[in-house]
């Protein structure tokens, strides 16, 4: 039974991920920063598992190296792993910055979250990965890290630098498939986190963007930057 991590498994993306890889039989390690919105999502997560498949709940925090160590072996644990999934991500500051406001404390703690933690879990995890018949690795990215919009330049560089990391990381590693995959805008807490006050009920849910993504990962998608518009096509093909 395939095994995978997946961070920020609380709510939004994470969550919808995790449950539906659950759903398909997925034995899962999952973490969040928040003990109650866990537990909820442990409850859900737990509701969706296959027969056979085996939940382990890990709270704690992705720039925290223990926590990050305590991931690998609660994979280990469960014989194998198959998947990791960087999904954790932080704006850094709401409202966002311009850049000539960015403190380098916001800008630390997104290049902690979003760049260092990832490659850090990346590095602790490679060799059980490498154990498995079919390693992938899944950073979530953003438009952000490629286009340049007023604001947001402390999270796009933070995901820029995850781009090139994993861009290279799949050149070093070449039988592990390595995925920046932007999901699109989505109705997230983080989301509206950026644009606070405004109404944001126009965006999809993360549950819309599930089915690709698990054709992602089941299909043959060779590593490098995925789109949500190439998403779509991956579902498509897979049907």
């Amino acid at each position: 039974m395939a095994v995978a991590i997946v961070t920020g498994a609380s709510k939004g993306l994470g969550l919808a991920l995790a449950t539906g890889l659950a759903e398909r039989g997925w034995s899962l390690v999952v973490d969040a920063r928040g003990q109650s919105a866990l537990t909820r999502a442990q409850d859900e997560i737990r509701d969706r598992l296959s027969i056979g498949a085996q939940l382990r709940v890990v709270p704690g925090d992705v720039t925290d190296g223990a926590h990050r160590r305590d991931l690998a072996a609660a994979a280990t644990g469960l014989g194998r792993l198959d998947l990791v999934v960087n999904n954790a991500s932080t704006l850094g500051a709401s409202p966002l910055p311009a850049v000539a406001d960015l403190s380098p404390e916001i800008l630390r703690r997104a290049l902690e979250v979003n760049t260092i933690a990832p490659v850090a879990l990346i590095g602790e995890t490679l060799p059980l990965l490498r154990q498995s018949p079919d390693p992938r690795i899944l950073n979530v990215t953003s438009d952000a890290s490629v286009a340049h919009y007023p604001s947001w330049g402390g999270y796009g560089s933070s995901k820029a630098a995850l781009d090139h990391l994993s861009a290279t990381l799949a050149e070093e590693e070449s039988a592990i498939r390595v995925w920046a995959v932007d999901p699109g805008d989505m109705r997230t807490e983080m989301h509206q986190a950026a644009f606070p006050g405004q109404d944001i009920s126009d965006r999809p849910g993360p549950d819309t963007v599930v089915p690709s993504l698990l054709a992602l990962i089941t299909g043959d998608v060779p590593s490098g930057r995925i789109t949500l518009a190439e998403l779509a096509v991956v579902a498509e093909v897979g049907r």
